[in-house]
């Protein structure tokens, strides 16, 4: 933990942090926390990670049936412009809203009310058409956090406490400060004076900005966001598929430089290499602070449940953003997870067995292989770290199976057999598959032309 502990003082002493508080969550080890300037029950606050829990809060109104992502925002509230824009792109930053409420609340440093954003809303610019590209926008949130509250019946803050903070047992998480609260800074860039930043309370920005936290409470909730199954396995909070679909990106942060995506209410950060190693989460700012609260997915060696929060009381000491990552990949350096033996398993039903091994389609050579109770298949030439394909039964249709995940999500495979039962022929997506190279006539590739 040494090793740790050096990146954060490293930090902290060139980010020039008056307080930075971090903590990595797994479930193969104990939490790990480590302070410098501050205390572990220390409360930072957390500002745009908020924006996580609006966005869970959501999506459990979405799988709850009180409404669908393509509803447009007028279908849920009484809004005196852009009700057309749907609820994905208000999660996903694409719907083109301006950033903040109208007004020049950052001179004012006096937030609107949820009625005074709601009848200013025609004063506020779509600045982008929806869907072109993202737009980050704080607007944006306040509208879903109404919405969470429309169709609840209850205010956002108890809608979160009941459904995230009290399920999770994020009992350090506020939505107000608490005698825990450390003060916030701006550092003077040309001397060690740091002078303290006031406390906005963002009334209706409270969806996007509003929460106080702990290094201990955000890691859990990193680890939750990249690895519901293993946080949360019996779905108390949110269906493990659900996240899975929040981490999908819907748009990239730049057209030429795919350094990081956005999916619904997550950003989504790749790290070099070709490993398909994602990290998944949020940053935070606010007048005196910044924080991230990132878990790793993807590679070898990443522990079940990773997430690091990095929390620090100074609103320009941006190496507290970077030390999530750093130390996501310190982890899985320093102490991987452990390695798991190999054990055989069952082998596949009777009526799959002749499907497994190699088969031809479209030219190329695929490999179906019985793993873990399910069948799947990967193109021979896939690099190790690219999931396959996994089929599922379909009900009543013994010879037709559905693509659950991996290439051709979705997709049927139907399967041909000859006299003896065995499978001669397969059609996945409806492309056909052969135990030999053949070309779209049928014909052996090896047969002169």
């Amino acid at each position: 933990m040494k090793a740790y502990e050096r990146h954060v003082r490293l930090a902290q002493r060139k980010g020039r942090i008056p307080a930075v508080s971090v903590a990595v969550h797994r479930a193969d080890r104990p939490l790990w926390s480590f302070q410098v300037g501050s205390d572990a029950d220390a409360r930072f606050r957390i500002g745009s990670i908020t924006k996580t829990f609006t966005a869970v809060l959501v999506l459990q109104c979405r799988d709850d049936g009180l409404l669908d992502l393509d509803d447009p925002i007028g279908r849920h509230l009484d809004v005196p412009a852009h009700g057309d824009i749907t609820v994905a792109r208000l999660l996903s930053h694409t719907g083109g809203l301006q950033r903040e409420p109208y007004g020049d609340m950052w001179d004012t440093l006096r937030a609107p009310s949820d009625a005074e954003l709601l009848a200013t809303l025609d004063r506020a610019e779509r600045v982008l058409p929806g869907g072109r590209q993202t737009h980050y926008s704080n607007l944006a949130y306040a509208l879903l956090g109404q919405v969470v509250a429309r169709l609840r019946g209850v205010p956002w803050a108890a809608a979160l406490a009941t459904r995230i903070l009290e399920p999770m047992g994020l009992s350090a998480t506020t939505v107000e400060p608490t005698s825990r609260a450390v003060p916030g800074y701006l550092v003077d860039a040309y001397s060690d004076h740091a002078r303290r930043e006031p406390v906005l309370e963002c009334r209706a920005l409270a969806p996007a900005a509003q929460l106080w936290s702990t290094a201990t409470d955000m890691a859990r909730w990193a680890g939750f966001l990249a690895d519901p199954s293993t946080v949360d396995p019996a779905g108390a909070v949110l269906a493990a598929s659900t996240v899975d679909e929040m981490r999908w990106p819907r748009t990239v942060a730049e057209e030429a430089r795919w350094y990081a995506a956005f999916g619904l209410g997550l950003n989504v950060v790749p790290q070099a290499g070709d490993d398909r190693i994602l990290h998944v989460g949020h940053g935070g700012a606010m007048p005196g602070f910044l924080a991230a609260a990132y878990g790793r997915r993807g590679g070898e060696g990443v522990p079940p449940g990773l997430g690091v929060a990095t929390l620090g009381s100074s609103g320009t000491g941006v190496e507290v953003l970077q030390l999530a990552h750093t130390l996501l990949r310190a982890v899985v350096a320093e102490d991987p997870a452990d390695i798991e033996p190999w054990t055989p398993g069952e082998p596949a039903p009777s009526a799959l067995r002749s499907v497994l091994g190699r088969w031809w389609g479209e030219g190329f050579e695929y490999v179906f292989f019985w793993r873990d109770g399910r069948l799947h298949a990967r193109d021979v030439d896939d690099p190790p770290a690219r999931p396959p394909a996994v089929f599922a039964a379909v009900e009543d249709r013994p010879d037709v199976l559905r693509t659950e995940s991996g290439r051709e999500a979705g997709e049927l495979l139907r399967l041909t057999r000859d006299g003896s039962g065995a499978v001669v022929r397969m059609h996945w997506a409806t492309y056909r598959f052969t135990r030999g190279q053949e070309s779209f006539d049928g014909t052996v590739a090896s047969e002169p032309g």
